[in-house]
Protein backbone atom coordinates (compact mmCIF):
# COMPACT_ATOMS: atom_id res chain seq x y z
CA UNK A 1 0.00 0.00 0.00
CA UNK A 2 1.30 3.47 -0.95
CA UNK A 3 0.90 6.27 1.65
CA UNK A 4 -0.19 9.57 0.06
CA UNK A 5 2.33 12.43 0.22
CA UNK A 6 0.01 14.73 2.21
CA UNK A 7 -0.43 12.06 4.90
CA UNK A 8 3.35 11.76 5.06
CA UNK A 9 3.63 15.51 5.61
CA UNK A 10 0.98 15.41 8.33
CA UNK A 11 3.00 12.81 10.32
CA UNK A 12 6.12 14.92 9.90
CA UNK A 13 4.36 18.10 11.04
CA UNK A 14 2.81 16.40 14.08
CA UNK A 15 6.22 14.97 15.07
CA UNK A 16 7.85 18.39 14.65
CA UNK A 17 5.15 20.01 16.79
CA UNK A 18 5.59 17.38 19.52
CA UNK A 19 9.38 17.89 19.67
CA UNK A 20 8.93 21.68 19.74
CA UNK A 21 6.40 21.39 22.58
CA UNK A 22 8.77 19.21 24.66
CA UNK A 23 11.66 21.65 24.15
CA UNK A 24 9.46 24.61 25.08
CA UNK A 25 8.21 22.85 28.21
CA UNK A 26 11.78 22.10 29.25
CA UNK A 27 12.84 25.72 28.75
CA UNK A 28 9.83 27.08 30.64
CA UNK A 29 10.42 24.71 33.58
CA UNK A 30 14.10 25.67 33.67
CA UNK A 31 13.41 29.42 33.54
CA UNK A 32 10.18 29.80 35.51
CA UNK A 33 9.77 26.87 37.91
CA UNK A 34 11.99 26.98 41.02
CA UNK A 35 15.06 24.81 40.82
CA UNK A 36 15.85 22.30 43.55
CA UNK A 37 18.31 23.93 45.87
CA UNK A 38 19.53 20.61 47.15
CA UNK A 39 23.21 19.88 46.69
CA UNK A 40 22.93 16.13 46.34
CA UNK A 41 25.97 13.88 46.79
CA UNK A 42 27.62 12.36 43.71
CA UNK A 43 26.18 9.00 42.67
CA UNK A 44 28.13 5.79 42.11
CA UNK A 45 28.11 4.91 38.42
CA UNK A 46 26.42 1.52 37.91
CA UNK A 47 24.46 -0.47 35.36
CA UNK A 48 20.71 0.30 35.33
CA UNK A 49 18.32 -1.45 37.77
CA UNK A 50 20.57 -4.12 39.34
CA UNK A 51 23.97 -2.44 38.97
CA UNK A 52 24.04 -1.05 42.50
CA UNK A 53 23.04 -4.41 43.96
CA UNK A 54 25.82 -6.16 42.05
CA UNK A 55 28.40 -3.61 43.26
CA UNK A 56 27.19 -3.99 46.84
CA UNK A 57 27.14 -7.81 46.78
CA UNK A 58 30.64 -7.82 45.31
CA UNK A 59 31.65 -6.35 48.67
CA UNK A 60 30.95 -2.95 50.21
CA UNK A 61 34.62 -2.45 51.16
CA UNK A 62 35.73 -3.18 47.59
CA UNK A 63 33.24 -0.58 46.37
CA UNK A 64 34.36 1.98 48.96
CA UNK A 65 38.01 1.52 47.98
CA UNK A 66 37.10 2.15 44.36
CA UNK A 67 34.70 5.07 44.83
CA UNK A 68 36.19 7.06 47.74
CA UNK A 69 39.20 8.31 45.70
CA UNK A 70 36.86 9.35 42.85
CA UNK A 71 33.81 10.70 44.69
CA UNK A 72 35.15 11.76 48.08
CA UNK A 73 33.77 11.20 51.56
CA UNK A 74 30.05 11.54 50.70
CA UNK A 75 28.34 9.65 47.88
CA UNK A 76 25.17 7.72 47.09
CA UNK A 77 24.65 4.19 45.78
CA UNK A 78 21.33 3.36 44.10
CA UNK A 79 20.42 -0.08 45.43
CA UNK A 80 17.28 -1.31 43.66
CA UNK A 81 14.54 0.93 45.12
CA UNK A 82 16.75 2.28 47.92
CA UNK A 83 19.41 4.96 48.03
CA UNK A 84 22.34 4.39 50.38
CA UNK A 85 24.42 7.47 51.15
CA UNK A 86 27.86 6.79 52.62
CA UNK A 87 29.49 9.18 55.08
CA UNK A 88 33.19 8.35 55.41
CA UNK A 89 35.39 10.04 57.99
CA UNK A 90 34.87 12.06 61.19
CA UNK A 91 34.31 15.33 59.32
CA UNK A 92 31.02 14.11 57.82
CA UNK A 93 29.83 11.40 60.20
CA UNK A 94 29.07 13.42 63.37
CA UNK A 95 25.36 13.63 62.48
CA UNK A 96 25.30 9.87 61.91
CA UNK A 97 26.43 9.21 65.47
CA UNK A 98 24.78 12.13 67.28
CA UNK A 99 21.37 12.44 65.60
CA UNK A 100 18.23 11.56 67.53
CA UNK A 101 16.32 8.38 66.72
CA UNK A 102 13.53 10.50 65.21
CA UNK A 103 16.04 11.82 62.64
CA UNK A 104 18.21 8.77 62.01
CA UNK A 105 16.68 5.47 63.04
CA UNK A 106 18.17 2.03 63.58
CA UNK A 107 14.85 0.23 63.74
CA UNK A 108 14.00 -0.08 60.04
CA UNK A 109 17.47 -1.14 58.86
CA UNK A 110 17.96 -3.79 61.56
CA UNK A 111 14.54 -5.46 61.31
CA UNK A 112 16.27 -8.62 60.04
CA UNK A 113 17.39 -9.28 63.65
CA UNK A 114 13.83 -9.67 64.93
CA UNK A 115 13.39 -13.40 64.10
CA UNK A 116 16.65 -14.15 65.96
CA UNK A 117 16.25 -11.91 69.01
CA UNK A 118 12.51 -12.54 69.17
CA UNK A 119 9.41 -10.38 69.56
CA UNK A 120 9.14 -7.52 72.03
CA UNK A 121 12.82 -6.63 72.31
CA UNK A 122 15.37 -4.27 70.76
CA UNK A 123 14.37 -3.64 67.12
CA UNK A 124 10.83 -4.98 67.52
CA UNK A 125 9.79 -2.19 69.91
CA UNK A 126 9.50 1.56 69.59
CA UNK A 127 12.40 3.74 70.62
CA UNK A 128 11.12 4.66 74.10
CA UNK A 129 10.89 0.97 75.08
CA UNK A 130 14.22 0.22 73.38
CA UNK A 131 15.87 2.99 75.43
CA UNK A 132 14.62 1.36 78.62
CA UNK A 133 15.90 -2.03 77.48
CA UNK A 134 19.30 -0.48 76.73
CA UNK A 135 19.20 0.86 80.28
CA UNK A 136 18.86 -2.75 81.45
CA UNK A 137 22.06 -3.57 79.52
CA UNK A 138 23.83 -0.57 81.05
CA UNK A 139 22.85 -1.64 84.57
CA UNK A 140 23.98 -5.22 83.86
CA UNK A 141 27.38 -3.91 82.74
CA UNK A 142 28.09 -1.30 85.42
CA UNK A 143 31.48 -1.50 87.16
CA UNK A 144 30.24 -3.34 90.27
CA UNK A 145 28.80 -6.04 88.00
CA UNK A 146 31.89 -6.13 85.78
CA UNK A 147 34.09 -6.86 88.79
CA UNK A 148 32.09 -10.01 89.48
CA UNK A 149 32.17 -11.00 85.80
CA UNK A 150 35.97 -10.61 85.69
CA UNK A 151 36.40 -13.16 88.49
CA UNK A 152 34.37 -15.62 86.40
CA UNK A 153 36.34 -14.77 83.22
CA UNK A 154 39.65 -15.41 85.00
CA UNK A 155 38.38 -18.70 86.44
CA UNK A 156 37.18 -19.89 83.02
CA UNK A 157 40.51 -18.98 81.38
CA UNK A 158 42.53 -20.74 84.11
CA UNK A 159 40.40 -23.86 83.84
CA UNK A 160 40.48 -23.94 80.03
CA UNK A 161 44.22 -23.52 79.60
CA UNK A 162 44.99 -25.95 82.45
CA UNK A 163 43.75 -28.67 80.07
CA UNK A 164 46.43 -27.91 77.48
CA UNK A 165 49.49 -30.15 77.63
CA UNK A 166 53.05 -29.03 78.36
CA UNK A 167 53.56 -28.41 74.64
CA UNK A 168 51.69 -28.85 71.40
CA UNK A 169 49.97 -27.18 68.48
CA UNK A 170 46.48 -25.66 68.46
CA UNK A 171 44.20 -23.69 66.20
CA UNK A 172 44.08 -20.45 68.16
CA UNK A 173 40.88 -19.33 66.44
CA UNK A 174 39.05 -22.53 67.46
CA UNK A 175 40.37 -22.40 71.04
CA UNK A 176 39.39 -18.78 71.60
CA UNK A 177 35.93 -19.25 70.09
CA UNK A 178 35.26 -22.09 72.54
CA UNK A 179 36.69 -20.31 75.57
CA UNK A 180 34.66 -17.17 74.88
CA UNK A 181 31.37 -19.05 74.54
CA UNK A 182 32.17 -20.74 77.88
CA UNK A 183 32.92 -17.35 79.48
CA UNK A 184 29.78 -15.82 77.98
CA UNK A 185 27.70 -18.72 79.29
CA UNK A 186 29.08 -18.18 82.78
CA UNK A 187 28.79 -14.37 82.89
CA UNK A 188 25.71 -13.79 80.77
CA UNK A 189 23.52 -16.89 80.56
CA UNK A 190 24.11 -18.09 84.10
CA UNK A 191 25.35 -20.93 86.26
CA UNK A 192 22.56 -23.32 85.25
CA UNK A 193 23.48 -23.09 81.58
CA UNK A 194 27.24 -23.28 82.17
CA UNK A 195 27.10 -26.27 84.54
CA UNK A 196 24.20 -28.33 83.21
CA UNK A 197 22.92 -27.17 79.84
CA UNK A 198 26.00 -25.81 78.07
CA UNK A 199 26.09 -28.37 75.24
CA UNK A 200 22.35 -28.06 74.54
CA UNK A 201 22.30 -24.26 74.65
CA UNK A 202 25.53 -24.00 72.64
CA UNK A 203 24.04 -26.18 69.86
CA UNK A 204 20.87 -24.06 69.80
CA UNK A 205 22.89 -20.85 69.58
CA UNK A 206 24.81 -22.44 66.73
CA UNK A 207 21.51 -22.94 64.84
CA UNK A 208 20.50 -19.35 65.61
CA UNK A 209 23.86 -18.13 64.36
CA UNK A 210 23.66 -20.15 61.14
CA UNK A 211 20.21 -18.71 60.53
CA UNK A 212 21.72 -15.24 60.10
CA UNK A 213 22.71 -15.28 56.43
CA UNK A 214 23.29 -12.45 53.92
CA UNK A 215 19.93 -13.33 52.33
CA UNK A 216 18.35 -12.94 55.81
CA UNK A 217 19.06 -9.20 55.71
CA UNK A 218 16.73 -8.80 52.72
CA UNK A 219 14.32 -11.71 53.34
CA UNK A 220 14.45 -12.58 57.07
CA UNK A 221 11.35 -14.81 56.90
CA UNK A 222 12.22 -16.70 53.71
CA UNK A 223 11.14 -20.36 54.26
CA UNK A 224 14.56 -21.97 53.89
CA UNK A 225 16.04 -24.76 56.08
CA UNK A 226 18.44 -22.42 57.91
CA UNK A 227 15.57 -20.12 58.90
CA UNK A 228 13.43 -23.05 60.02
CA UNK A 229 16.25 -24.34 62.24
CA UNK A 230 16.72 -20.78 63.56
CA UNK A 231 13.05 -20.51 64.52
CA UNK A 232 12.99 -23.95 66.18
CA UNK A 233 16.15 -23.10 68.15
CA UNK A 234 14.62 -19.81 69.27
CA UNK A 235 11.54 -21.63 70.66
CA UNK A 236 13.66 -24.21 72.50
CA UNK A 237 15.88 -21.51 74.02
CA UNK A 238 12.79 -19.62 75.17
CA UNK A 239 11.53 -22.78 76.93
CA UNK A 240 14.92 -23.39 78.61
CA UNK A 241 15.20 -19.86 79.96
CA UNK A 242 11.56 -19.79 81.03
CA UNK A 243 12.29 -22.87 83.15
CA UNK A 244 15.46 -21.34 84.67
CA UNK A 245 13.70 -18.04 85.44
CA UNK A 246 10.76 -19.84 87.05
CA UNK A 247 13.05 -22.04 89.15
CA UNK A 248 15.08 -19.03 90.39
CA UNK A 249 11.93 -17.17 91.35
CA UNK A 250 10.45 -20.19 93.19
CA UNK A 251 13.68 -20.79 95.10
CA UNK A 252 14.14 -17.04 95.72
CA UNK A 253 17.68 -17.45 94.42
CA UNK A 254 19.79 -14.60 93.09
CA UNK A 255 22.88 -15.15 90.95
CA UNK A 256 25.68 -12.83 89.83
CA UNK A 257 25.06 -12.85 86.06
CA UNK A 258 23.34 -10.88 83.32
CA UNK A 259 20.35 -13.23 83.35
CA UNK A 260 19.64 -12.26 86.97
CA UNK A 261 20.12 -8.59 86.15
CA UNK A 262 17.49 -8.83 83.39
CA UNK A 263 15.10 -10.78 85.66
CA UNK A 264 15.36 -8.00 88.27
CA UNK A 265 14.98 -5.15 85.76
CA UNK A 266 11.87 -2.99 85.78
CA UNK A 267 10.48 -0.45 83.34
CA UNK A 268 9.84 3.12 84.48
CA UNK A 269 6.16 2.35 85.08
CA UNK A 270 7.14 -0.43 87.49
CA UNK A 271 6.43 -3.32 85.13
CA UNK A 272 8.91 -6.20 85.46
CA UNK A 273 10.47 -7.85 82.43
CA UNK A 274 8.68 -10.89 81.01
CA UNK A 275 10.32 -14.28 80.42
CA UNK A 276 10.16 -13.66 76.66
CA UNK A 277 11.88 -10.28 77.05
CA UNK A 278 14.62 -11.71 79.27
CA UNK A 279 15.30 -14.46 76.71
CA UNK A 280 15.39 -11.97 73.83
CA UNK A 281 17.72 -9.60 75.66
CA UNK A 282 20.09 -12.45 76.56
CA UNK A 283 20.21 -13.63 72.94
CA UNK A 284 20.91 -10.08 71.78
CA UNK A 285 23.70 -9.72 74.36
CA UNK A 286 25.34 -12.99 73.34
CA UNK A 287 25.11 -12.15 69.64
CA UNK A 288 26.60 -8.71 70.26
CA UNK A 289 29.55 -10.04 72.21
CA UNK A 290 30.46 -13.59 71.33
CA UNK A 291 31.67 -13.17 67.74
CA UNK A 292 33.26 -9.79 68.20
CA UNK A 293 35.28 -10.91 71.24
CA UNK A 294 36.51 -14.17 69.70
CA UNK A 295 37.42 -12.45 66.43
CA UNK A 296 39.28 -9.62 68.18
CA UNK A 297 41.07 -12.06 70.51
CA UNK A 298 42.29 -14.02 67.48
CA UNK A 299 43.51 -10.95 65.56
CA UNK A 300 45.25 -9.65 68.71
CA UNK A 301 47.14 -12.93 69.05
CA UNK A 302 48.03 -13.11 65.35
CA UNK A 303 49.48 -9.60 65.41
CA UNK A 304 51.36 -10.00 68.69
CA UNK A 305 52.95 -13.27 67.58
CA UNK A 306 53.96 -11.64 64.29
CA UNK A 307 55.45 -8.50 65.88
CA UNK A 308 58.24 -9.24 68.35
CA UNK A 309 58.55 -5.57 69.38
CA UNK A 310 54.98 -5.34 70.66
CA UNK A 311 55.01 -8.87 72.08
CA UNK A 312 58.04 -7.89 74.15
CA UNK A 313 56.29 -4.73 75.38
CA UNK A 314 53.21 -6.71 76.42
CA UNK A 315 55.31 -9.37 78.18
CA UNK A 316 57.25 -6.66 80.05
CA UNK A 317 53.97 -5.15 81.23
CA UNK A 318 52.81 -8.56 82.51
CA UNK A 319 56.12 -9.06 84.33
CA UNK A 320 55.81 -5.66 86.01
CA UNK A 321 52.24 -6.34 87.11
CA UNK A 322 53.20 -9.77 88.46
CA UNK A 323 56.04 -8.14 90.40
CA UNK A 324 53.51 -5.70 91.84
CA UNK A 325 50.49 -7.97 92.43
CA UNK A 326 51.80 -11.53 92.19
CA UNK A 327 49.66 -13.98 90.15
CA UNK A 328 46.43 -12.24 91.13
CA UNK A 329 44.27 -10.92 88.28
CA UNK A 330 41.08 -8.98 88.94
CA UNK A 331 39.14 -6.07 87.43
CA UNK A 332 41.50 -3.38 88.77
CA UNK A 333 44.65 -5.23 87.68
CA UNK A 334 43.22 -5.79 84.18
CA UNK A 335 42.50 -2.05 84.06
CA UNK A 336 46.23 -1.38 84.58
CA UNK A 337 47.14 -3.28 81.39
CA UNK A 338 47.52 -0.23 79.13
CA UNK A 339 49.97 -1.82 76.67
CA UNK A 340 47.73 -4.87 76.17
CA UNK A 341 44.75 -2.51 75.82
CA UNK A 342 46.47 -0.62 72.99
CA UNK A 343 47.36 -3.89 71.25
CA UNK A 344 43.72 -5.02 71.34
CA UNK A 345 42.49 -1.59 70.25
CA UNK A 346 44.85 -1.58 67.25
CA UNK A 347 43.70 -5.07 66.19
CA UNK A 348 40.14 -3.73 66.38
CA UNK A 349 41.04 -0.66 64.33
CA UNK A 350 42.36 -2.84 61.53
CA UNK A 351 39.64 -5.48 61.81
CA UNK A 352 36.33 -4.21 63.23
CA UNK A 353 33.93 -7.18 63.06
CA UNK A 354 31.00 -4.95 62.03
CA UNK A 355 32.16 -3.40 58.77
CA UNK A 356 28.95 -1.44 58.09
CA UNK A 357 26.72 0.67 60.34
CA UNK A 358 23.33 1.73 58.99
CA UNK A 359 20.56 4.20 59.79
CA UNK A 360 17.31 5.23 58.09
CA UNK A 361 16.97 8.98 57.54
CA UNK A 362 13.64 10.51 58.59
CA UNK A 363 14.62 14.12 57.93
CA UNK A 364 16.84 16.13 55.60
CA UNK A 365 20.29 17.07 56.88
CA UNK A 366 23.50 18.57 55.53
CA UNK A 367 27.18 17.69 55.86
CA UNK A 368 30.39 19.55 55.05
CA UNK A 369 33.44 17.62 53.87
CA UNK A 370 37.03 18.18 54.91
CA UNK A 371 37.65 20.24 51.75
CA UNK A 372 34.57 22.42 52.30
CA UNK A 373 32.02 20.80 49.97
CA UNK A 374 28.46 20.85 51.27
CA UNK A 375 25.90 18.15 50.54
CA UNK A 376 22.23 17.79 51.43
CA UNK A 377 21.08 14.28 52.35
CA UNK A 378 17.35 13.84 51.72
CA UNK A 379 15.05 12.00 54.10
CA UNK A 380 14.28 8.49 52.93
CA UNK A 381 17.92 7.65 52.26
CA UNK A 382 19.64 4.85 54.13
CA UNK A 383 22.73 6.44 55.66
CA UNK A 384 25.82 4.29 56.15
CA UNK A 385 29.33 4.49 57.48
CA UNK A 386 32.05 1.86 57.53
CA UNK A 387 34.38 1.31 60.50
CA UNK A 388 36.53 -1.01 58.38
CA UNK A 389 37.19 1.76 55.85
CA UNK A 390 37.09 4.85 58.05
CA UNK A 391 39.55 3.34 60.55
CA UNK A 392 42.22 3.25 57.82
CA UNK A 393 41.96 6.78 56.47
CA UNK A 394 45.52 8.05 55.83
CA UNK A 395 44.79 11.64 56.85
CA UNK A 396 43.94 10.33 60.36
CA UNK A 397 46.30 7.41 60.83
CA UNK A 398 49.95 7.33 59.85
CA UNK A 399 50.71 4.21 57.77
CA UNK A 400 47.10 3.12 58.31
CA UNK A 401 47.57 -0.48 57.14
CA UNK A 402 50.43 -1.07 59.61
CA UNK A 403 49.88 -2.63 63.03
CA UNK A 404 51.16 0.03 65.44
CA UNK A 405 49.52 -0.03 68.89
CA UNK A 406 51.66 2.90 70.04
CA UNK A 407 49.66 5.22 67.78
CA UNK A 408 47.25 5.32 70.75
CA UNK A 409 49.94 6.05 73.37
CA UNK A 410 50.11 9.35 75.24
CA UNK A 411 51.70 12.01 73.07
CA UNK A 412 50.46 10.48 69.78
CA UNK A 413 46.79 9.56 70.25
CA UNK A 414 46.09 9.60 66.53
CA UNK A 415 42.47 8.63 67.13
CA UNK A 416 41.86 11.95 68.94
CA UNK A 417 43.77 14.43 66.79
CA UNK A 418 41.16 14.51 64.00
CA UNK A 419 38.29 14.91 66.46
CA UNK A 420 35.44 12.73 67.63
CA UNK A 421 34.46 9.65 65.62
CA UNK A 422 37.94 9.09 64.19
CA UNK A 423 37.93 5.60 65.73
CA UNK A 424 34.59 3.83 65.33
CA UNK A 425 35.21 0.12 65.91
CA UNK A 426 32.60 0.24 68.69
CA UNK A 427 30.42 2.78 66.91
CA UNK A 428 29.95 5.97 68.88
CA UNK A 429 27.58 8.66 70.05
CA UNK A 430 24.01 7.69 70.91
CA UNK A 431 24.42 4.12 69.70
CA UNK A 432 27.93 3.33 70.93
CA UNK A 433 28.47 -0.29 71.96
CA UNK A 434 27.39 -0.83 75.57
CA UNK A 435 29.53 -3.95 75.82
CA UNK A 436 32.88 -2.28 75.07
CA UNK A 437 34.23 -2.44 78.67
CA UNK A 438 33.10 -6.09 78.98
CA UNK A 439 34.83 -7.00 75.69
CA UNK A 440 38.17 -5.44 76.66
CA UNK A 441 38.13 -7.10 80.09
CA UNK A 442 37.29 -10.48 78.58
CA UNK A 443 40.08 -10.32 75.98
CA UNK A 444 42.60 -9.02 78.54
CA UNK A 445 41.71 -11.82 80.98
CA UNK A 446 42.33 -14.43 78.29
CA UNK A 447 45.55 -12.99 76.90
CA UNK A 448 47.10 -12.19 80.28
CA UNK A 449 46.61 -15.85 81.19
CA UNK A 450 48.14 -17.05 77.93
CA UNK A 451 51.11 -14.68 78.04
CA UNK A 452 51.95 -15.48 81.65
CA UNK A 453 51.88 -19.26 81.21
CA UNK A 454 52.91 -20.10 77.64
CA UNK A 455 55.60 -19.40 75.11
CA UNK A 456 53.71 -19.04 71.80
CA UNK A 457 54.73 -19.13 68.15
CA UNK A 458 52.57 -18.55 65.07
CA UNK A 459 53.34 -21.42 62.68
CA UNK A 460 50.70 -20.86 59.98
CA UNK A 461 50.76 -17.91 57.56
CA UNK A 462 49.29 -14.67 58.88
CA UNK A 463 45.50 -15.08 58.58
CA UNK A 464 43.32 -13.55 55.88
CA UNK A 465 40.02 -11.73 56.35
CA UNK A 466 36.81 -13.70 55.87
CA UNK A 467 34.76 -11.12 53.98
CA UNK A 468 31.94 -13.62 53.34
CA UNK A 469 30.81 -13.80 56.97
CA UNK A 470 28.01 -11.63 58.35
CA UNK A 471 30.36 -10.62 61.16
CA UNK A 472 33.69 -10.25 59.37
CA UNK A 473 36.34 -12.36 61.02
CA UNK A 474 39.37 -14.56 60.46
CA UNK A 475 39.50 -16.92 57.50
CA UNK A 476 40.78 -20.45 58.09
CA UNK A 477 42.92 -21.76 60.91
CA UNK A 478 45.45 -19.82 62.99
CA UNK A 479 47.93 -22.49 64.02
CA UNK A 480 50.08 -21.80 67.07
CA UNK A 481 52.80 -23.86 68.72
CA UNK A 482 52.81 -23.53 72.50
CA UNK A 483 55.10 -24.52 75.36
CA UNK A 484 54.02 -24.21 78.96
CA UNK A 485 56.40 -21.84 80.68
CA UNK A 486 55.84 -19.50 83.63
CA UNK A 487 56.68 -15.90 82.76
CA UNK A 488 59.67 -14.80 84.90
CA UNK A 489 58.96 -11.74 87.08
CA UNK A 490 61.23 -8.68 86.70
Amino acid sequence: MVVPMDTDNKFFNVGLLLVATLIAAKLISALILPRSRKRLPPVVSTLPVVGGLLRFLKGPIVMLREEYPKLGSVFTLNLLNKKITFLIGPEVSAHFFKASESDLSQQEVYQFNVPTFGPGVVFDVDYTIRQEQFRFFTEALRVTKLKGYVDQMVMEAEDYFSKWGDSGEVDLKYELEHLIILTASRCLLGREVREKLFDDVSALFHDLDNGMLPISVIFPYLPIPAHRRRDQARKKLAAIFASIISSRKLAAKSEDDMLQSFIDSKYKDGRPTTEAEVTGLLIAALFAGQHTSSITSTWTGAYLLSNKKYLTEVLDEQKNLMGKHGDKVDHDILSEMDVLYRCIKEALRLHPPLIMLLRSSHSDFSVTTRDGKEYDIPKGHIVATSPAFANRLPHIYKDPDTYDPNRFAAGREEDKLAGAFSYISFGGGRHGCLGEPFAYLQIKAIWSRLLRNFELELISPFPEIDWNAMVVGVKGKVMVRYKRQQLPVN
